[in-house]
């Protein structure tokens, strides 16, 4: 495969330099050939079994600050399908989902002045990226096995989520600045 990346190059060149001849370019760029490599080698040390798995990436939720005006914007614009709101007051928030085929956007508009995502909006006027939602074989392993690694969790129990399952949220500050959200698969 590599050998016939040399030929190519130098016919590219070939062709230019004909081109420069003949004046067809003002200007000639010569693509520069780059070798991308990558390692399939396990690591040195051996990793322990995992006793919880992750899944899917389950969706990306972004909060607006216009749930109606964003839902028309991915149905109409885009041409996406988008779901009815739905309200989760024990969540505080206003929901609408945007199917994109192999995952989804949730978008999210606060209810009420207590809810979580009102403080994003009002950090945040235009909106934004609020989390990542992954989906994991066993949420309550995942939450043991995590706490026991010191990665923080905003509340100490699973609450049923948006799909009617139960979902954890990882605090940012222990996952690189991202709230992430695992979900019961």
């Amino acid at each position: 495969m590599w050998g016939v990346a040399v030929p190519k190059l130098a016919c590219m060149q070939r062709a230019a330099a004909a081109a420069s001849a003949l004046g067809l370019f003002s200007r000639l760029q010569t693509p520069v050939p780059t070798m991308r490599t990558f390692s399939l080698s396990q690591p040195s040390h051996k990793v322990a079994d995992p006793v919880w798995n992750l899944g899917r990436l389950n969706h990306v939720a972004i909060a607006v600050p216009n749930l109606e005006k964003a839902s028309t914007f991915y149905k109409n614009v885009l041409g996406a399908q988008v779901s009815e709101a739905v309200c989760l007051p024990e969540h505080g928030v206003s929901v609408v989902f945007v199917n994109l085929g192999n995952t989804k956007m949730e978008l999210l508009h606060p209810l009420g002045k207590d809810s979580p995502i009102a403080g994003f909006l009002q950090k945040n006027k235009a909106g934004g990226l609020h989390h990542i939602c992954i989906e994991v074989d066993n949420i309550n392993t995942a939450m043991m096995d995590l706490k026991e690694k010191k990665i923080r969790t905003t509340t100490e129990e699973a609450k049923i989520g948006a799909h009617g399952k139960p979902v954890i949220f990882l605090h940012p500050k222990d996952c690189d600045g991202v709230l992430v959200e695992l979900e019961q698969a």
